[in-house]
């Protein structure tokens, strides 16, 4: 079993800064790419950032310059460093690892497209 565990969420002020972490729980053994995305209230999830297994990096054009995505291959973790958030930055932020293989018992089991639960983050207007 695996499971991707979000953190760092919160109510920031506007101008602000917040940390997301999201880490791979399980006897995980390898994860390919990595990401964060959004989903505001009534609005369809989108892509924040990604970042490959080698730290190439993607971002929205909307957080461009604001937020830094990055990855801790040991720890089986990605971070969203928020910087300068706006109120439209508020939405429950998910991780998602497209594809993770892990060990269960003797089996090496390979979970595509993988989520955690989510994460909320309020900038007030």
């Amino acid at each position: 079993q695996v499971q991707l565990v979000e953190s760092g969420g919160g109510l920031v002020r506007p101008g602000g800064s917040l940390r997301l972490s999201c880490a791979a729980s399980g006897s995980i053994l390898s994860i390919n790419n990595l990401g964060w995305y959004r989903q505001a209230p009534g609005k369809q999830r989108e892509l924040v950032a990604t970042i490959t297994v080698g730290g190439y990096t993607n971002y929205a054009d909307a957080v461009k310059g604001r937020f830094i995505i990055s990855r801790d291959n040991a720890k089986n973790a990605v971070y969203l460093q928020m910087n300068s958030l706006k109120p439209e930055d508020t939405a429950v932020y998910y991780c998602n690892a497209d594809r993770i293989s892990y060990r269960s018992g003797a089996l090496r089991i390979t979970k595509n497209d993988c989520w955690g639960q989510g994460t909320q983050v309020t900038v007030p207007s």
